[in-house]
């Protein structure tokens, strides 16, 4: 189901003149089994920044003064790729841009965010701990994935490392509480450049809720269903690469959560200076 859905001229200058609205929307199971989701919540979903010079940095950070000035978000979710090459200098300017939203910060890591094909040294010390995990927020389930392999960036498979922690760490969840997982290499079937092993992630979540999986790779817009489940790629948010898809805009996901139902609107930023 797309919604076009207006937006007022405060609003439009905020975000930059040419903001560009699409919305999905996710039906979910609130009171399955008598389970309820409380949230009512917003949150924000960026993917591949590909962080390089400072021309970059000027782009993030007009992109994080929109989303200052737009409808105020609980956390934000960034879905891999955040540099381009791996190294500390490209990621120190991310987190410190990022950052300044005073807002909870979620990243997985992309195959850009490796030095080299077994050197992921520089993500892991800025981002401790942000491979795979999981958290909560008012009710609903968040589900952090690392679907990298090194530097390679097609014909990949999600590492067993993670195929493991989800047979670990899944029972944890509530099964019939809402659920939301992202990743970099995206999981929707025919997706470019999805994993060879994809479906076996989304067994691991059969039984439960997951009503949506938010990833990166692909820099263009996808959609995908998978029983209740949807599955979306994202333009990037990065003014050094083009997106895969030939289109022109670049920005990202204003995700808002009311009554067990996502709304997924694309907040376009512009990439013209100044």
């Amino acid at each position: 189901m797309t919604v076009q859905r207006k937006i007022s001229r405060r609003q439009s200058l905020q975000l930059t003149a040419g903001a560009l609205l699409s919305l999905g929307i996710w039906p979910g199971c609130l009171r399955t089994r008598g389970d309820r989701a409380d949230g009512q919540f917003r949150f924000l979903v960026v993917n591949d920044t590909h962080y390089q010079t400072e021309k970059c940095g000027l782009f993030l950070e007009r992109v994080v003064n929109g989303m200052k000035a737009g409808p105020q978000a609980d956390f934000c979710i960034i879905a891999g790729d955040l540099a381009e090459k791996g190294t500390l200098r490209e990621f120190g300017p991310v987190k410190e841009i990022f950052g300044s939203l005073g807002m909870p910060l979620y990243v997985v890591p992309g195959n850009h965010d490796y030095l080299t094909q077994t050197d992921r040294s520089a993500y892991d010390s800025l981002f401790p701990g942000n491979g795979n995990y999981l958290f909560k927020h008012d009710g609903w389930q968040f589900v952090a994935l690392d679907t990298t392999e090194g530097l390679r960036y097609e014909k990949t498979s999600v590492p067993d490392t993670t195929l493991r922690w989800l047979d670990g760490n899944l029972p944890k969840l509530s099964k019939r509480k809402p659920t939301v997982c992202f990743t970099h290499f995206p999981l929707g079937d025919g997706a470019p450049m999805r994993p060879l092993n994809a479906d076996a992630v989304l067994e691991g979540f059969r039984d439960y809720n997951l009503l949506a999986v938010f990833s990166g790779h692909h820099h263009g817009f996808t959609e995908r269903s998978h029983g209740r489940t949807t599955l979306v790629t994202n333009r990037c948010c990065a003014i050094s690469r083009a997106n895969h898809d030939k289109t022109k805009e670049k920005g990202y996901f204003l995700c808002g959560v009311r009554d067990g139902l996502i709304d997924r609107t694309f907040v376009e930023v512009s990439t013209a200076p100044g």
